[in-house]
């Protein structure tokens, strides 16, 4: 018999990807956009009267259209880049790994890239004299990572012949969109849809929403005296208490007094419960140092972390554990005690080769200490802006910033982004709160135009 044929398979070709003049472009990748693109976090019936960007490519601090319009990327395109876009050394590291190994497994399969990574999160991660972060987990986004530290608290209780079924959370908190990274939210408009489906937990309120004139320190100890009740009633159900450290971001930007975790810290050492604090947003230099946790002086249980570690290129987290934690899934393959999780593109060598490149240059430039001079520096700036008419309240943790306007329309926050960004500057808003999250290398010229643009955006929808 002769040997099978392959099936032929007709490929339908791609649709052009250019068009001779800019504007034409431009409308026609909308018009395809709006009949086969679901965007995330987007009320898709009023997509296009919102007059969307199509971003064509980027350089350094600039994201540049298809129209040739540049505009500052202020929000680090989504909290993720560190030295801005195109950096010849992340770019060149990618290229070379790319040449070697572009993906392989993490099953049962290990490599150089993702050992050496895991190396160096563990030699920035934080320390204390009785509790040392030690094993790396790796997951793909912020979400996953936050799914997999919830799990591992759990799983870790129940082998150590615990059954703690319960999880406490926090008011206003956000861990991501799968369903456990949900169960542990907050936030109402994103998480009460789901409520019916989720994992049972408590709710403690956020030490970020105070009532006026009041102390950060002060709120602080109410929601910690809460945790407490809340744990002396129901903690030995409980396995971890998560938290976001100092800043609740997807929340608002909602800051904090580090009392806050230093407390939670506290309680959770007091009843045997692991301590999972998400560094996803607030990780990786956004607070001014490495982990947020530092400014408390705290170590947690379990770390989550993900943007800003690959420079913003490239989707890859992680979760941290300290040795007590890895050590109760150790077991005869019988004993069921694996940590049955994992994702297929685990620890992918191009993502940990980027990672890497970005964490070497965050070292060589000082990135860390660099951006805790940018906070300062963006809050200087944006300090007369407290007294606009059109500003409720400015918050501010290193480079995160969050600045509350009064509500005029359905969408004020957008509007003043909108107005901004007729200024050559891209701002996003979480409600009316105007979100300022430069990349972490951002420099005093591109600051000063952020401010800039915001200051003119609230007097043109204010004025």
């Amino acid at each position: 018999m002769p040997p099978d044929r392959p099936t032929k398979v007709t490929h339908v070709p791609l649709a052009p990807q250019h068009q001779t003049d800019p504007t034409d472009r431009t409308s026609d990748l909308l018009a395809r956009d709006q009949h086969a693109v679901w965007h995330p976090f987007t009320q898709h019936s009023r997509w296009a009267e919102d007059a969307p960007l199509v971003i064509d490519r980027a350089e350094g601090m600039y994201l540049v259209d298809t129209e040739g319009r540049r505009y500052l990327d202020a929000v680090s395109s989504l909290w993720v880049t560190v030295h801005g876009h195109r950096v010849p050394e992340i770019d060149a590291a990618i290229t070379a790994q790319l040449r070697q190994l572009d993906h392989s497994t993490f099953l049962g399969m290990t490599h150089e890239p993702g050992i050496r990574l895991a190396e160096e999160l563990l030699r920035v991660a934080p320390t204390g004299p009785d509790r040392r972060l030690t094993r790396v987990f790796y997951a793909g986004d912020g979400s996953s990572a936050a799914e997999a530290a919830i799990k591992m608290a759990y799983q870790s209780a129940l082998q150590r012949g615990e059954r703690r079924p319960l999880y406490v959370h926090v008011a206003e908190g956000y861990h991501g969109d799968t369903l456990g990274a949900v169960s542990v939210g907050g936030i109402d408009l994103f998480h009460h849809t789901y409520g019916p489906i989720l994992l049972e937990t408590r709710m403690v309120s956020s030490p970020g929403v105070r009532r006026e004139g009041q102390a950060p320190a002060e709120r602080a100890a109410e929601v910690v005296a809460e945790l407490r009740a809340l744990m002396a009633a129901e903690g030995h159900a409980v396995c971890a208490v998560v938290v976001e450290p100092l800043v609740q971001g997807a929340g608002g930007m909602l800051t904090h007094d580090q009392q806050f975790l230093v407390g939670v810290r506290e309680v959770c050492d007091s009843n045997g419960v692991a301590m999972v604090a998400d560094e996803v947003a607030t990780g990786i230099g956004a607070t001014g140092r490495w982990w947020a946790v530092e400014h408390a002086g705290v170590v947690p249980d379990l770390l989550v972390l993900g943007k800003r570690v690959t420079g913003g290129y490239l989707p890859l987290s992680a979760v941290l554990a300290t040795e007590e934690i890895f050590a109760s899934f150790l077991g005869t393959p019988a004993s069921a005690r694996t940590f049955f999780h994992g994702h297929t593109y685990t620890a992918n060598p191009l993502a940990c080769a980027a990672a890497l490149a970005n964490l070497e240059l965050m070292h060589t430039r000082k990135t860390v200490a660099h951006a805790a001079d940018v906070g300062e520096r963006l809050g200087a700036l944006l300090a007369p802006l407290a007294s606009h008419p059109g500003v409720r309240e400015i918050r501010r943790v290193g480079t995160m910033t969050g600045v509350e306007v009064h509500p005029r329309t359905e969408r004020t926050g957008f509007d003043v982004c909108r107005r901004a960004r007729e200024h050559g500057v891209w701002l996003r808003p979480l409600g009316d709160v105007v979100v300022i999250m430069p990349p972490l290398a951002i420099e005093e010229p591109e600051i000063e135009t952020i401010v800039a643009a915001l200051a003119s955006g609230l007097d043109e929808v204010f004025g």
